[in-house]
């Protein structure tokens, strides 16, 4: 079994590089039988901005029960969403 088949050149410049991966394949330069699960849990997932509409009422409730938390209501409205989202997961398997 092959480790590296061709060598990755120098490149001059960020766009270069992209140039190169748009055009070759990673799998002629590395050996990805051995590689290794890693995890980066500090990294923030991306997010898309999303227009939502919510009874005055629930808005506020949500708004006071963040201030009692010390949390912005956005944050805990994401934090109550993926929880229940996350548990919902767990009843349908």
């Amino acid at each position: 079994m092959k480790t590296i088949k061709k060598k990755i050149p120098k490149f001059k410049s960020t766009d270069e590089e992209i140039e190169f991966w748009d055009k070759n394949n990673a799998t002629d330069f590395f050996n990805f039988q051995n590689s290794e699960k890693i995890s980066f849990p500090n990294l923030k997932p991306s997010t898309k901005m999303i227009s939502l509409r919510l009874p005055e009422a629930l808005l506020e409730r949500l708004k006071t029960l963040a201030n009692k938390n010390d949390v912005p209501y956005q944050s805990l409205i994401k934090i109550l969403l993926s929880e229940k989202v996350n548990e919902e997961f767990k009843k349908v398997g």
